[in-house]
Formats: C-alpha cells, sequence, structure tokens
C-alpha cells in the first residue's frame, strides 16, 4: 500500500491536531483530528489492541452492566465523537498496541520509529488520535479489546518496541502501567516501610514486587487487596510481609490494621493504584506525617486528597503519579523477566 503524507510539519506536541479552536493541547482537548493523511513529523500506528484504564473499563461495566459489546460501542463511539478514546465520566482513556505502518519524512521524535515494529504507546489515549474502524473482541477480565484501526503518534509521543521474549497481550498488560512500578524504585528506599493499596492488581504487583527490591530485609512491603484471589496470587509472590484483604475505602479500618501490623509506625512510602473512588483518606491515614504518598488511581479525586489530609493534621507530601519516569517500560518488562513467579502469574492471568 503507498502511503502520502501532507507536505507540512505538525507541532511537535500535537496542537495542530486539536479541534477546539485556538493552541490547545491534545489531553485537553475535547476533540482531536485522527484524519489521514499524516503530517510530515508524524508516525502511523495500525492499531491492533487497546488496553483500556481500568477506572474507565470499570466505569462502563457498571453503568452498562457488564455487557462487553456495548462496552465496545462506548469506545466506537467515543472515538467517532472525539478523535480519540476518553471516557466523558471519568476523562481516563488507555494505551494501545499496533504496528508502526509509516513515518513521517520529517518525523525527529522520542521514539525511534520503524516501518513494521510491533510498538505499544506509552502517552494516553486521550492524546492519541484514534480512528477505530471496528471492535472486535473485548476482554472484560483484563481491561482490553481487539479492534481495527489507525492512531497517529507526535514527535513529542512515546512508545516501545514490543520485546520478542514476552507475550505481546502480557508486554501491554505491564507497559500500560510502567510508570507505577518505576516510580516506586525511585521513592522506597532500604530499611522503608511500603504500603501499596491495590496490590493485587497488575500495577500493584508490580509495585510490590519493585518496593521488595528496594527496601531489602529491613523494611517492610505491605499489600491491601480486597479480592480474596487477587490476595491469594500476591501472596504466591512471597514479596510482602504482610497482606490485608481490606476495602481501602474503609479508612478506619486499614488505620486499624495498619497501625497492628506497623506497631503505630505506618507506612514511610504510600503507592495508590486503586482503580475505585473513595480511598484517598485510607492512603494518608496509612503514612507517617512526613512519608510520600502517590496517588496514581484515575478515580483520585484531589478536593477528597487535599482535604482529607487537612482535617486528620497529616504533612505527608502528597504526589500525583505520573505514567512517565525515565526508562520506565524497560524497567517494568525486566522486573518479569528477573522475577519467574511474577512472569508465569502474569502470562497466566493475561494469556487465559
Amino acid at each position: 500500500m503507498a502511503f502520502t503524507e501532507r507536505e507540512q510539519a505538525g507541532h511537535r506536541l500535537g496542537i495542530h491536531r486539536t479541534l477546539d479552536g485556538g493552541a490547545q493541547l491534545p489531553q485537553g482537548a475535547s476533540k482531536l483530528d485522527n484524519s489521514l493523511p499524516i503530517y510530515s513529523n508524524e508516525v502511523l500506528i495500525s492499531v491492533r489492541r487497546l488496553n483500556i484504564d481500568a477506572a474507565s473499563f470499570v466505569q462502563m461495566e457498571k453503568e452498562f452492566g457488564g455487557d462487553p459489546k456495548v462496552i465496545g460501542d462506548q469506545v466506537l463511539k467515543n472515538c467517532r465523537e472525539y478523535g480519540k478514546q476518553q471516557n466523558p465520566v471519568t476523562g481516563s482513556g488507555g494505551m494501545l498496541l499496533g504496528r508502526v505502518s509509516q513515518v513521517g519524512s520529517a518525523y525527529r521524535g522520542n521514539f525511534a520509529a520503524k516501518v513494521g515494529q510491533r510498538v505499544a504507546t506509552l502517552v494516553s489515549l486521550t492524546s492519541t488520535p484514534l480512528h477505530l474502524d471496528r471492535v472486535l473482541r473485548v476482554y472484560p477480565e483484563t481491561h482490553q479489546m481487539d479492534v481495527e484501526g489507525h492512531a497517529i503518534l507526535f514527535e513529542s509521543g512515546i512508545a516501545a518496541e514490543i520485546p520478542e521474549d514476552l507475550p505481546e497481550i502480557v508486554s501491554l498488560a505491564v507497559l500500560d502501567v510502567a510508570g507505577a512500578p518505576a516510580w516506586c524504585h525511585a521513592l522506597a528506599k532500604p530499611g522503608h516501610t511500603v504500603v501499596v493499596f491495590g496490590a493485587g492488581g497488575k500495577a500493584g504487583l508490580l509495585c510490590s514486587v519493585a518496593a521488595r527490591e528496594q527496601v531489602g530485609k529491613s523494611g517492610k512491603v505491605i499489600g491491601i487487596e480486597p479480592n480474596s484471589a487477587a490476595a491469594a496470587q500476591l501472596k504466591s509472590l512471597e514479596v510482602c510481609d504482610a497482606v490485608l484483604e481490606l476495602d481501602a475505602s474503609d479508612s478506619l479500618g486499614v488505620l486499624s490494621r495498619l497501625e497492628a501490623v506497623t506497631h503505630g509506625k505506618m507506612g514511610d512510602v504510600v503507592i495508590n493504584v486503586v482503580s475505585a473512588p473513595n480511598t484517598e483518606i485510607s492512603s494518608i491515614l496509612a503514612a507517617r506525617s512526613d512519608a510520600k504518598v502517590v496517588f496514581f488511581g484515575m478515580a483520585t479525586a484531589f478536593p477528597k486528597a487535599a482535604l482529607g489530609a487537612e482535617s486528620v493534621g497529616s504533612s505527608v507530601q502528597m504526589i500525583i503519579g505520573n505514567g512517565y519516569y525515565p526508562g520506565h517500560a524497560d524497567y517494568a518488562l525486566d522486573l518479569l523477566r528477573q522475577h519467574s513467579k511474577l512472569k508465569k502469574l502474569f502470562c497466566e492471568r493475561y494469556q487465559a
């Protein structure tokens, strides 16, 4: 197939693709231009699979009674109306897997794109022009869906080549949350107590292993996971000193159990990767007054976090979880390569 491209180059941040009127970054725009041909400094990706953000998928499941077809239809509708996949309720997106089909002649971006590469984008679907022809199948267990369509990567966009030594479905699941374990690795220190909320999910599993690597034998890793099956899988990794089967929205219950487990010392670093709402105050109460609390979940409400900390007299440093950290893709994938039990668990969960 012969490709053409527009003669002019677009803005490296993708401003030229916004349709709101005036200069606007793609993430904040209500609608993007997902049309072809690409500009001379863009990359065209043939999309095969979407990994929908957990908060977004859970919201759609609740609204549509868990019907996979209706969920797929909603994603199609989003792309047709907005030119991107952005949940109008949660505001979140996800990421995609596909193959590079065209590299613009003037492209000098962050990613060394080559035609034919299997890639996963590491920038949110809320910032990515995305056109879908159809949704082929929805996988509720993994929040993924097979699709046919195309996406556009700007020069500022980041992506990772899918490795040959790991199943691509597993790689996509890992890369979707790669920022969380990388930040956990950066913040946790030897001897620290690290508390992970949502520790049985994909981000939580990776964070728990990353925390164990950093805190060493002198530190503690405590996982909080309400689902019994997921908690059992987390325990099988043997990286947590304690796994507490607690509802993260039960702030007083969380406080009581953590006080007992830590002998009142609480966490030095608290990582929240929960996709459900109302977990802000629990995370704050789980932390020492001089600790760091990182909120990665898209269901996090800033007013609840800020006012909640004030209400309990906590001076914790609250950090908005950034999905990007230098080297995060390689780091997260290497966690699987280096920990056979973690790799086995991910393969069983995402290849089933």
